[in-house]
């Protein structure tokens, strides 16, 4: 009985954190003492209400064509981490909604606390895997992040899943015991734990609840694998199974079979598991390409650290046993294996530099992050306020030499050589937009017939990255490395798209004029 009960606890823990808003509601931003692992720290959280928000935060859900009303309600209270706040929704294109966007000072000046702002954008065309987070300093490693579906009811893959609910999102993210601020202060960043739909073990720590994940023998899942990560990057597995990717950052892909992914900062991924082992306990293994303080040597998943458990119906509640396939034996995914299941192919013409080429090379000094030698450092006027408020030119908007002007529907070929940044590999994501990768970072060969299509992609050190799109999205859009450790030490850029046609195609809400005033008039304690 003991063990029938333990094992009920585990799953109503899991099924808490499972808080669903779908299309309208609210995201109560609240501090609230949290222990995911083990581990009691204050944190930054997202809830329908202040006693429910937890982490991660609530699961928003949608189809495609919906619009969403999210009314982002800034209660926070501590006075050493961030009382401001806002959200960006990782992903979604934001077409005539630029504003609602997100990332604070370039769409945006933040919600102060005790104040709220109605996010409110049309889904008409994409559906896939997302995600939201906190898009000022480095608030959401404190917690303020959360997944976010849009479903697409004539699904060209559904064929070949039987489930895909809130049960198959599967969620990874870094953890870590100091503030986000005294992290970012003390340079490298060390997490302390992996948490997989927001339970884990430290080195060291107690025996905390893991995750799991529930199956029944001879089903097909759909898992939606979000990485939610501040930093490291994860070799994600699942003991003993296959995973079918179709999907890769809210695009379609063919699907491609392998036993292990690497998932960079923000990305996301769609797998197919099929339920076909013996009925037992598996163990799901996310490794961080970073250590864990105190990871003993040689063994990251000692004692259930950077682990959950997918768990078949039917058997008993404990730990696994199984093993991970030897290193000879490991398939894994490469963005050349990944090719749009609609409409591939690069826009431009297909050789290197047939587009608008824009060249970026990234760097180091005194401690901030560059590109093209220009450290982005917040303004005090969002970007998009610049433009409304007359600004016309790219070259004059701030901040002075991170801002690149883009002309209306033409094809742009970006270089992002990752040059003496360390750190690396550096996860690009474009706001706005997504873009083809016609060069990864671990290739030098080109592909312009059927290149993997995403919004997140890694740049590594002395290598180059090249991705194209086309510029149809008026707005000013963020272009930053996803370690939100190094986009806070500098290493973003924003691109001015369309500007003489930004204020006609994103008309903003008065509740949006009223941002920047409430902000400037804050005290110190409040900001």
């Amino acid at each position: 009985m003991r063990l029938l009960l333990t094992s009920l606890a585990i799953h109503l823990i899991y099924s808490q954190a499972l808080d669903i808003i779908r299309n309208n509601g609210v995201l109560q931003i609240v501090n609230k003492e949290l222990s995911p692992d083990g581990f009691s720290r204050p944190t930054v959280l997202a809830g329908t209400s202040a006693g429910s928000a937890t982490f991660p935060g609530p699961l928003i859900q949608g189809n495609k064509g919906d619009t969403f009303n999210i009314d982002v309600v800034d209660s926070l209270t501590d006075t050493t981490m961030n009382r401001t706040t806002s959200i960006h929704w990782h992903g979604l294109f934001q077409e005539h909604t630029n504003w609602a966007d997100g990332p604070s000072f370039v769409t945006q000046c933040p919600i102060a606390p005790g104040n709220s702002f109605l996010y409110r954008f049309a889904v008409p065309d994409q559906a896939g895997t997302y995600w939201y987070h906190s898009h000022l300093g480095v608030q959401y490693c404190d917690g303020l992040r959360g997944p976010f579906v849009v479903y697409d009811p004539h699904d060209p893959q559904a064929y070949m899943y039987d489930v895909d609910d809130e049960n198959t999102v599967i969620t990874l993210a870094d953890w870590y015991h100091p503030k986000a601020f005294q992290v970012l202060a003390h340079g490298a960043a060390v997490s302390n734990a992996t948490l997989i739909n927001g339970q884990g073990r430290y080195p060291g720590g107690p025996d905390a609840s893991l995750a799991v994940v529930n199956v029944q023998a001879g089903k097909r899942y759909r898992f939606r694998l979000i990485s939610m990560s501040c930093d490291p990057n994860y070799l994600f597995s699942i003991d003993g199974h296959n995973l079918t990717v179709i999907e890769s950052d809210g695009v379609s892909t063919t699907p491609v079979t392998v036993n292990q992914i690497q998932i960079y900062a923000a990305q996301r991924y769609s797998f197919v598991l099929t339920a076909n082992q013996p009925v037992g306990n598996y163990w799901i293994r996310a490794s961080p390409n970073t250590q864990l303080a105190g990871t003993p040597a040689n063994d990251p998943f000692a004692n259930g650290i950077n682990s959950a458990i997918l768990r078949y119906n039917g058997a008993p509640n404990a730990d696994p046993v199984t093993i991970a396939p030897s290193s000879s034996g490991v398939i894994g995914i490469t963005e050349s294996l990944i090719h749009p299941l609609q409409n591939p192919g690069a826009p431009g013409s297909p050789y290197p530099g047939g587009a608008h080429v824009i060249n970026m090379t990234l760097g180091f000094n005194a401690g901030a992050f560059t590109i093209n030698n220009y450290s982005f450092v917040s303004p005090s006027v969002p970007v998009l306020l610049q433009i409304l408020s007359g600004t016309q030119q790219a070259q004059n908007l701030l901040p002075e030499g991170s801002v690149f002007g883009l002309q209306k529907n033409e094809v742009y070929e970006i270089n992002i050589n990752g040059g003496t940044a360390p750190g690396g590999p550096h996860p690009f994501h474009l706001h706005g937009h997504n873009f083809d990768v016609i060069k990864s970072f671990d290739s030098s060969e080109y592909n312009f017939k059927n290149p993997v299509r995403r919004d997140t992609t890694p740049v590594a050190a002395g290598e180059t990255t090249t991705i194209r799109f086309v510029t149809d999205n008026p707005g000013p859009w963020f272009l930053h490395c996803h370690i939100d450790f190094h986009l806070a030490a500098g290493l973003a850029v924003v691109m001015a798209e369309d500007v003489p046609d930004v204020k006609s195609n994103n008309p903003v809400p008065l509740e949006w004029d009223a941002l920047c005033p409430i902000y400037d008039n804050l005290k110190p304690d409040q900001l």
